[in-house]
């Protein structure tokens, strides 16, 4: 599993809401949520940041050769 989808994944289990809960406090549709949680490829930036924002994140760049 990617990071990022641990990280919602884990974090939003850990708020003890259900993908559907989560959705709608974050202002997204279900099928983000999901999208995210299975590690899918093809997401908006802006609507992944929508939900990192959640827990106070955001993507931004890093640097490949410290991965």
């Amino acid at each position: 599993m990617n990071l990022i989808a641990e990280f919602v994944k884990n974090r939003r289990k850990l708020s003890g809401l259900t993908q559907e809960e989560f959705a709608i406090k974050a202002g997204v549709a279900l099928t983000v949520i999901r999208k995210i949680e299975q590690g899918k490829e093809n997401l908006s930036l802006s609507k992944v940041n929508q939900v990192l924002i959640m827990f106070g994140q955001v993507l931004g760049p890093v640097n490949a050769k410290e991965k």
